[in-house]
């Protein structure tokens, strides 16, 4: 496009961007968004987007707050997706986070359901899950309801912290909020229970997922039966494998190293 002399716009240069920041190439995507500058093309709020994200993703998180602060100082207005790009729940600074959600409510951007998720998930990883809970429950006094995604990080979190009674009673919401739940959802309950050497209630989990229009996938197999081998109950891991190997699944590494 150069050597014919085509002008490039802050299109070419922004999917320039994008490619260098997928590779973690964020050192080329600056000396491109540089150059972008230097030749009279004015970045736009994804150029920066773009940026913020390469630099989060790579852990600079100083970075990223320059150029969403430069992104300011240049007259544009940060999206959404500026917010949602930090890094900062990634990394365990959960007050600038929360810091960064109120400075998005001041400029006129409503949180949406990827905010909340991601909040909620650094909360739950830094074993804040009182926290997670309350803006959990705050949601669904909205008109922008849990999804099936805040569910599974708020059950696999109670879970981990053995609080599986907690956990189930939240499964079990799954269906007066009319979510259509998925096999993922079930798995952490069942590795929950089975890590606590709760083995008939996993067991019943198990099988309630094909009483509910779920059916275990190869993946929900090989949760439960390492389960059984962890807790030296061969006989009826011996009975699910066999089962596993009618419906054409296959015992995974991770199974088989039993």
């Amino acid at each position: 496009m150069t050597e014919m002399s085509v002008e490039l716009d802050v299109v070419t240069y922004n999917s320039l961007m994008y490619g260098h920041s997928l590779w973690m190439e964020v050192v080329e995507a600056r000396k491109l968004f540089g150059f972008m500058i230097t030749k009279g093309c004015k970045p736009n709020v994804l150029s920066y987007n773009i940026l913020i994200n390469g630099y989060c993703k790579a852990e600079r998180i100083d970075e990223a707050k320059q150029l969403f602060n430069e992104m300011i100082h240049q007259g544009l207005t940060p999206n959404i997706v500026s917010y949602n790009t930090h890094g900062f729940c990634q990394l365990g600074k959960l007050r600038e986070a929360q810091e960064l959600n109120k400075n998005m409510h001041t400029n006129g951007n409503l949180p949406d359901l990827c905010t909340y998720s991601i909040l909620l998930d650094g909360f739950c990883k830094q074993r804040y899950l009182g926290k997670a809970l309350r803006i959990f429950r705050a949601m669904q006094s909205t008109y922008m309801k849990p999804n099936l995604v805040m569910y599974n990080i708020l059950v696999d979190a109670m879970c981990k912290s053995r609080n599986h009674k907690a956990a189930r009673k939240l499964f079990s919401e799954l269906f007066v909020q009319g979510l259509q739940r998925d096999v993922q959802i079930d798995d952490t309950i069942i590795n929950g229970l089975c890590k606590e050497g709760l083995l008939d209630e996993a067991l019943e989990a198990f099988r309630k997922m094909e009483e509910d229009g779920c059916p275990p996938n190869e993946w929900s197999y090989n949760v439960i039966i390492r389960g059984f081998l962890r807790h030296r109950d061969e006989s009826r891991a011996v009975q699910l494998i066999d089962e596993m190997r009618d419906r054409g699944f296959v015992a995974d590494a991770g199974t088989t190293a039993w």
